[in-house]
């Protein structure tokens, strides 16, 4: 069980590790091209070398590259539809050339069409992106928040793109704050429990790869996607300490996305809990 941050590769992707380090991070989390779109900086040989070097020199164990925000796969304009489908695939050639664990993604809104259908088109998308596909950086769902007519912030709705999924190495990256804002409580031992069970049930922990650890603005089920520092939302410190306590979790590794200036407090938070099992 490992923590860590989004962190800023702002100036170049090889300053990520050392902004990971100076918060406390064994793991990280970084943009390897603008969020909100845009086309990214090459990765030359040299420029994944400094960013190895960089990763072995400040003591990170893994990192995870977040996809841009502005992908929707069950879009009925084609141009985004494809665009999303061309950046995640390049997101993972990206990924495997700078030696990351895994790509995420948010597979996008069913606004323009029914929700089985965008289920359908988000499985297609995955499917064709991952043709002929050869690198190492594995393919993450991440669990969404709810609101408006996003796909994928339900178990079952997961499941239904895994099924239509042809490759079986795609995960799951499971957000805390996403998971709990779309219904699934967090806050004791007995509702983890619950969670986690009906998560193994419709979708298998076997596929669950990773954690976003965030605490929740919102209340259970509000459907907004709202951050808070951890142990100062609705889920609280207890229920963190129950994820961390359930033995079905022990092999994930947690990445905090709270605001930037409370990160490495709550890195030590997560430290403080591991240190208590």
């Amino acid at each position: 069980m490992k923590f860590g941050a989004h962190v800023s590769a702002a100036g170049g992707l090889w300053n990520a590790p050392e902004n990971a380090a100076k918060i406390g991070c064994e793991v990280f989390q970084f943009f390897s091209r603008p969020p909100q779109g845009g086309n990214p900086a090459a990765i030359t040989p040299d420029v994944a070398k400094k960013f190895r070097e960089a990763c072995e020199k400040y003591e990170q164990e893994l990192w995870v590259i977040h996809a841009p925000y502005i992908i929707n796969f069950a879009s009925t304009t084609e141009r985004i539809r494809q665009g999303s489908i061309r950046i995640i695939r390049e997101e993972l050639d990206r990924g495997s050339a700078l030696g990351a664990r895994a790509v995420m993604f948010h597979p996008g809104s069913a606004r323009d069409v029914p929700l089985s259908m965008g289920i359908r088109m988000v499985a297609d998308g995955v499917n064709e992106l991952l043709k002929d596909y050869k690198g190492t950086t594995q393919l993450l769902i991440e669990i969404s928040a709810g609101s408006g007519s996003v796909i994928g912030d339900t178990f079952d709705e997961v499941r239904d793109i895994l099924k239509l999924v042809k490759n079986e190495n795609v995960g799951v990256c499971f957000d805390t704050a996403h998971a709990f804002a779309s219904g699934y409580d967090l806050r004791d031992k007995k509702a983890v429990a619950a969670t986690f069970d009906a998560f193994d049930k419709e979708i298998g922990l076997e596929r669950l790869v990773m954690s976003h650890c965030n605490d929740s603005k919102v209340e259970l089920g509000a459907k907004k996607d709202r951050h808070d520092f951890l142990g100062e939302g609705h889920i609280g410190l207890s229920g963190f300490e129950a994820m961390m306590a359930d033995s079905r979790l022990a092999h994930l590794f947690w990445i905090v996305e709270t605001p930037v200036e409370g990160q490495e407090a709550d890195i030590k938070k997560l430290k403080k809990i591991r240190s208590g099992l």
